[in-house]
């Protein structure tokens, strides 16, 4: 494989995540332009969750962003609304350099995501050339192939109890990197919706983060933009990537307390 290759598909994402630091990132689910790349770099966020699942984003407007985080040199992320290759092609097509896999249920489903998300011999993504993620420039098939598969990451999302239940062996599948607990989703699959500080929460993060130190793998925080106590707390037991919020909620938060402090004020 060549350097050049190598420097163009820097991930430093997986770079943190081997020196065993934690990493952040902001979803996308209201701004439609390149200037969020921007944002997310001068905020410091490692990388950007663009949400296709929860979100109008156009595959377009996707690739638009994922070229300008790879400018800004963080790591472009993208939830699919759908485990499919039709999905998970066309948004590593477009520049993408990671899978969020929603409602992940078993070993089986995660082997899939897995096949549609990197190039032989590790899968069976489609080919294609020149490739967005390398700047369009021309490289051996082979030495892009294995740059592009060795930048990608997949990201498997537990949302259920059966995910859970099943965690060791989803865990355990080749090409995996991450596992990012959806907690709300997961809190309502039992019955617990809201009860962040339930018992249960502890437990399936205690069961994740074994597995993951077992297999090399990595545990991601999402769900609890309103728990910072929480996101600490977890990220103190092992996890080592932590979903902060997205673009709207932190935007609408910052507007309400500034209209909250104006009201307030004495006349």
């Amino acid at each position: 494989m060549t350097q050049a290759a190598r420097d163009i598909l820097r991930n430093n994402v997986k770079e943190k995540l081997a020196r065993g630091e934690v990493v952040s990132s902001m979803t996308v689910r209201l701004v439609r332009t390149i200037e969020i790349a921007r944002i997310a770099k001068t905020a410091g966020f490692d990388m950007l969750y663009i949400d296709l699942e929860h979100s109008p984003l156009t595959i377009d407007a996707t690739g638009q962003i994922c070229l300008a985080c790879i400018d800004q040199g963080i790591m472009p992320a993208v939830r699919v609304p759908a485990n499919t290759p039709e999905y998970i092609g066309r948004v590593l097509d477009a520049g993408a350099l990671g899978i969020i896999a929603p409602g992940v249920r078993s070993a089986a489903e995660a082997r899939e995501v897995v096949k549609a998300a990197k190039f032989a011999p590790q899968g069976e993504r489609g080919n294609v050339a020149p490739i967005a993620a390398l700047g369009y420039r021309s490289f051996p098939a082979t030495e892009a192939a294995q740059a592009v598969n060795d930048a990608t990451m997949v990201i498997v999302q537990f949302e259920s109890k059966e995910a859970v239940e099943h965690a060791e062996e989803i865990i355990a599948v080749d090409g995996v990197d991450i596992v990012l607990i959806g907690l709300n989703d997961y809190l309502a699959d039992c019955g617990l919706q809201g009860q962040y500080d339930h018992p249960q929460v502890r437990e399936v993060y205690g069961r994740t983060i074994a597995a993951c130190r077992k297999h090399g793998k990595y545990c991601g925080v999402g769900g609890l933009a309103s728990r910072s106590d929480l996101m600490a707390e977890y990220v103190r037991m092992g996890a080592r990537y932590v979903s902060t919020g997205t673009d709207l909620g932190f935007l609408l938060g910052v507007a309400a307390q500034k209209a909250k402090e104006i009201r307030e004020i004495k006349t």
